[in-house]
């Protein structure tokens, strides 16, 4: 009985608190395109009923001036527009507007662009989800999120491109959070209402984390699938019901095909970090998982970097999208941090870490970012033989030996870890104050993620790189990179610069598909 009256108190809280969500937004100036006629309350009946969909969504170009809309029948209409604009939002000039925009290098696309928002009471979220923003201690959106909130709110597709640390994984969970709380709860043998794509283990844990610290004050249950650990907990999490899903392609595709998940109430979708999972070779998996939700989904794009790859891939899923690029969309590093490149050769390199060591170690965090997995263990095996409180992360470790390295990471108890680039997006660790490039990476998008690990939310870091003459292909591109951040380049570089070509368009920028094995 206790039991019964519990789950009964439970679900009435929870459709109290949605009711009342909208309510809050009835008298929105609605978008016609976000709402569907209610000609059907059959729902799907499986995944195989999307195909002609589908196919309609996905002919429909970015920049079409009339797409056509996809072909609904037989789907359950759903709510996704929830934006009521504030008065002092409503009170801004275009004048005012474009200032806005340009003071903080926001740079927008589409049609009905709405206006940004400049406070967290501007958006219009709920009491209980602004009661979470000040307990983490926000004052202000930032860019990507004073744009992003409103467009995400109005229920349209959108494509954001902004650098690591802006604060784009809120833009998406925060508007998830609202929509979650405006669809009917979930049944037994539901799926997920909200389905967010990451490239790795890392940095979907970390989604995960900012989905439950946000959802909990509405009960809002979120998971994260992925690969190297046993199946079971995420089984049984996906068994009982969780309205959101953090997942990496590989493991659930695995889910799926194995019956313990279905994307049927998929309505919320992101790809997150779109351009590294193109450069893990996630293609494929993205395509078929993105075959089995509903075509009027609203889909949420996010990537740091805006190559023909990235896209081509927007133009398959996205409908009618606005566009929001945070600074530029070419490649740029972040101002905040300071980049030194040392041209040395190859035997020169142990010697000059352990001399920099030397010079920056003050107990701060600092991050050694190596190519191979090999030599990721010899350096590390070198350091704590030499003294040096070392610790590695990488793909061939376990997941439960690779929490423990980032708790002790981040703990300040191992301040020194050597990664390969599975750690070089995703990986939010306060305070690390350096990042030294041991073996400089394979892309210049790689380059500028690495170095991102630093000079996060406002802070100021540092990046070391050591550059050798077999990087010499990259010299004349960072040399731009560099000049474009307003850093020194130095006169070897400069040289290398000046007498070398850039590199061909498989090594420049993304690597060639099958040069790295995905991860799952």
């Amino acid at each position: 009985f206790l039991s019964i009256c519990k789950t009964l108190t439970t679900r009435f809280g929870l459709l109290s608190r949605r009711n009342w969500i909208m309510s809050r937004y009835d008298s929105r100036t609605g978008d016609s395109t976000s709402y569907r006629d209610r000609r059907s309350d059959t729902g799907f009946g499986g995944a195989s009923g999307y195909g002609s969909s589908a196919s309609k969504r996905e002919s429909s170009s970015v920049g079409d001036e009339s797409p056509k809309k996809p072909d609904l029948d037989g789907l359950t209409p759903f709510e996704k527009n929830f934006y009521v604009e504030s008065p002092s939002v409503a009170a801004m000039t275009e004048a005012e507007v474009e200032e806005y925009r340009n003071k903080r290098e926001i740079t927008v696309e589409g049609r009905d662009i709405p206006k940004p928002v400049k406070s967290f009471r501007d958006v219009g979220f709920p009491d209980y989800v602004l009661e979470e923003v000040k307990k983490a201690g926000f004052t202000e959106p930032t860019p990507i999120q004073s744009q992003g909130w409103p467009m995400a709110l109005k229920g349209r597709d959108l494509i954001g491109i902004a650098e690591t640390g802006s604060g784009k994984t809120l833009s998406y969970l925060l508007p998830a959070i609202v929509h979650v709380n405006a669809q009917p709860i979930l049944a037994p043998g539901d799926g997920p209402i909200v389905l967010v794509l990451a490239p790795t283990r890392e940095l979907a844990v970390q989604i995960q984390q900012e989905a439950s610290k946000f959802g909990s004050s509405s009960k809002i249950k979120s998971t994260c699938i992925y690969g190297g650990v046993p199946k079971g907990p995420q089984v049984r999490d996906l068994q009982k019901g969780v309205e959101i899903v953090i997942a990496t392609p590989g493991r659930l595709i695995d889910m799926m095909e194995s019956n313990n998940t279905n994307l049927r109430r998929v309505t919320y979708l992101v790809l997150d970090e779109a351009d590294r999972m193109l450069d893990m070779g996630f293609d494929p998996q993205i395509r078929k998982i993105v075959s089995h939700i509903r075509p009027d989904r609203q889909t949420l794009y996010w990537s740091a970097t805006w190559p023909k790859e990235v896209e081509q891939l927007s133009k398959k899923f996205l409908y009618n999208p606005y566009k929001v690029i945070i600074g530029s969309s070419d490649l740029k590093a972040n101002r905040a941090i300071r980049q030194i490149v040392d041209v040395i050769s190859e035997s020169q390199k142990y010697n000059k870490l352990v001399k920099l060591l030397e010079d920056i170690m003050d107990g701060s965090r600092i991050l050694v970012f190596l190519d191979t997995k090999k030599g990721c263990d010899q350096i590390t095996r070198q350091l704590r033989m030499d003294g040096w409180p070392a610790l590695s992360i990488h793909g061939d470790k376990s997941q439960a030996e690779r929490d423990w390295v980032l708790s002790e990471f981040r703990s300040g108890k191992s301040p020194i870890m050597t990664a390969t680039d599975v750690a070089a997006r995703g990986l939010d660790v306060k305070d690390v104050k350096y990042v030294i490039n041991y073996d400089f990476p394979g892309s210049l998008e790689d380059y500028v993620h690495r170095i991102g690990r630093t000079g996060r939310a406002g802070a100021k870091g540092t990046a070391y790189s050591f550059f050798t003459a077999a990087n010499a292909r990259f010299a004349k591109e960072l040399v731009s990179i560099l000049e474009e951040a307003g850093q020194k380049v130095s006169h070897e570089l400069a040289s290398m610069g000046r007498s070398t070509a850039p590199p061909p368009p498989g090594l420049g920028g993304f690597r060639d598909r099958g040069s790295r094995r995905a991860w799952s």
